[in-house]
């Protein structure tokens, strides 16, 4: 990760857009479950209304690896003349074709923007693949956690994430397994505390073995 010397106003300035943000509607369906997510240009249109007013403005770039596979790089900035530029996050595409690059292009940088402005988008089974249930409504199950993860929470999870999985060479979702963590906005605050604290320590770790 890049950044220039000072991002003391773009830090403000992404703290005040997470508390204004209005979270997008999950209106997408996921072809592997009965749920819904957020399509990148509902991503966009949340950060369009928030992120200018606040100074923010970001731009992004596919990119390749020598093992042949896909990546988005993201360039997040201020009109301080802050910014953070993000290391980029490089999958497998599921097809070798055209069609398959474009459709994991467009995965990664709503991913991407997702954890880097703390929008909640990621697929959603409620659970419901592992329960056999597919009845329970979201309210209800959101009322069962008194205390749900923020989206400072997810942002923060899913960066870091981001950081160990390139620092590892692996991917993303390889993490989230270690973590045990099958879908972040169903966490409680607790627990992304504590996934928060073991993603600080092995970046600690790694930046220690650099």
């Amino acid at each position: 990760m890049n950044k220039s010397e000072s991002i003391v106003e773009i830090s403000k300035a992404l703290a005040k857009f997470q508390e204004e943000v209005k979270q997008p509607l999950k209106d997408a369906d996921n072809p592997f479950f009965k749920s819904k997510y957020v399509p990148l240009e509902n991503v966009v249109e949340a950060i369009s209304d928030y992120g200018p007013k606040n100074g923010l403005s970001f731009v992004q770039w596919p990119k390749n690896d020598e093992n042949g596979r896909v990546g988005v790089a993201t360039l997040l900035m201020h009109t301080s003349g802050e910014f953070i530029e993000f290391d980029a996050v490089f999958m497998k595409a599921d097809k070798e074709s055209p069609q398959g690059a474009g459709a994991l292009i467009t995965y990664l940088k709503r991913y991407s923007l997702s954890a880097i402005y703390g929008i909640t988008s990621d697929a959603d089974d409620d659970g419901n693949t592992s329960s056999g249930n597919n009845n329970k409504s979201e309210p209800a199950k959101r009322r069962t956690n008194p205390e749900p993860v923020t989206s400072e929470q997810v942002g923060s999870i899913k960066v870091k994430a981001m950081e160990f999985a390139k620092a590892r060479d692996q991917e993303v979702d390889a993490v989230y397994k270690v973590l045990k963590i099958s879908d972040i906005t169903k966490l409680n605050k607790t627990q992304a505390s504590a996934a928060l604290k073991q993603l600080d320590a092995w970046l600690s770790s790694v930046n220690k073995g650099a």
